[in-house]
């Protein structure tokens, strides 16, 4: 589980674990009286963005959105090319 301030995160990899992981979160949320927001939750997904990031079965991962700049960038084709993409 990871938390951000007013944000949880709970994920994992088997479905069994999941379960186990929810669990736990449920009995901390009860023994310390806090509540959740139903409109902000979303209970087994596969993917979801959390903090402007996709959370997915993989991992982590950058917002496809804000890589395409660099993805979609020709690549250098001489020295000063290289030179000017790594700021020397």
């Amino acid at each position: 589980m990871e938390v951000y301030i007013d944000d949880m995160l709970v994920k994992s990899k088997k479905a069994q674990d999941h379960v186990k992981y929810l669990e736990e979160m449920f009995s901390v949320l009860k023994k310390y009286k806090l509540k959740l927001n139903p409109g902000k939750c979303a209970f087994g997904v596969r993917v979801r963005w959390f903090l402007r990031f996709m959370v997915t079965q993989r991992g982590i991962e950058a917002n496809p959105s804000k890589i395409k700049v660099i993805l979609d960038m020709k690549a250098p084709f001489n020295v000063n090319e290289v030179q000017r993409l790594t700021g020397e």
